[in-house]
């Protein structure tokens, strides 16, 4: 369980000129709801959003609902995993079957559920399959990833994150699995 359920973080976008986001992680009956919220403004474009992911008490993604607004207007999108599998605003999508995990772009949190729901030791990965959902557009896609633990450094957990699309980063997190540094992403405000 996570020590300050209920404290929210907040990260400092470093890959554009201007961004800020701002999550928490809150434990509840039957498992846990990351809330978050970002906003991103440069000269590739100006946007905020917002979502909500449900956690089982396994770590595994439930639901999740992702709000956007930017200069095409506001837009969102539902997620639900069903017994038969993933749904996108009501529509089965049989592309998502077997993933466990929301992934929204716009924010470090959710990288903190395959990170609890993994459980790696150092040196060990693991290969798994995200519902990923991209802000601001809200495509939602099935991505590859995959999680290396790392050696940890200076008191805090590390890991490698990688995907086929954008790379490899390293992640370095505090002791609930949040991210304190998500290399050229994202850095916590303290």
């Amino acid at each position: 369980m996570p020590s300050r359920a209920a404290d929210p973080v907040a990260w400092s976008r470093v890959d554009v000129s201007a961004g800020l986001g701002v999550g928490a992680l809150v434990a509840q009956p039957g498992g846990f709801r990351l809330e978050a919220a970002e906003t991103i403004a440069d000269s590739d474009g100006r946007f905020s959003a917002r979502f909500t992911v449900h956690a089982d008490l396994g770590w595994s993604s439930t639901s999740a609902r992702v709000e956007a607004l930017s200069t095409g207007g506001s837009s969102s999108v539902q997620l639900e995993r069903r017994a038969g599998g993933w749904t996108v605003d009501g529509r089965r999508v049989p592309e998502l079957d077997g993933c466990v995990d929301v992934d929204v772009a716009a924010t470090p949190l959710t990288n903190t559920l395959p990170i609890r729901r993994l459980g790696l030791r150092p040196g060990e990965y693991r290969d798994i399959s995200a519902v990923w959902v991209d802000v601001p557009s809200l495509r939602v896609q099935r991505m590859a990833q995959r999680y290396t633990r790392l050696q940890a450094a200076n008191g805090h957990d590390r890991y490698e994150y990688s995907d086929s699309v954008y790379g490899a980063f390293v992640l370095t997190v505090d002791r609930d699995g949040l991210v304190v540094d998500y290399e050229g992403l994202a850095v916590r405000v303290r």
